[in-house]
């Protein structure tokens, strides 16, 4: 019982690590239309060492509409630009969304070593 009792306690911790590892924030910036093919500007904390990439993606948490995402090499880079990948912008059909972009920080062998996200709402007006 004690060591089942200690292997979960090392389970939440290395979850709570990996689970909290990179930040991840962006603003839509200078997304004005729907479906804007530019990628918001997206900042970046907390990247681990030995990712060769990162990939991203967008859900829109109001509907099932894949909007894509894009990888990017990793160069050591603590933002993304508006434009650094190409992918489905948002365009809510009524009323306000919430965009969620997840960003996983990739190694060289394809291994996720952190994930980040973050949300904000988008508008139809």
């Amino acid at each position: 019982m004690k060591r089942l009792l200690l292997a979960l306690g090392f389970a939440i911790v290395a979850s709570n690590a990996f689970a909290s590892g990179m930040g991840v924030s962006f603003a839509w910036g200078p997304t004005k239309k729907c479906f804007d093919p530019k990628s918001p500007p997206i900042a970046l904390s907390g990247v681990p060492q030995g990712t060769a990439k990162l990939q991203i993606k967008m859900t829109d948490s109001s509907s099932s509409y894949d909007h894509g995402g894009g990888t990017l090499a990793y160069k050591g880079q603590t933002s993304l630009p508006y434009g650094a990948f190409h992918y489905k912008g948002p365009c809510p059909d009524s009323g306000t969304h919430f965009y969620n972009i997840t960003v996983k920080a990739v190694d060289s062998s394809g291994k996720v070593l952190a994930r980040g996200s973050a949300s904000q709402p988008f508008s139809s007006k």
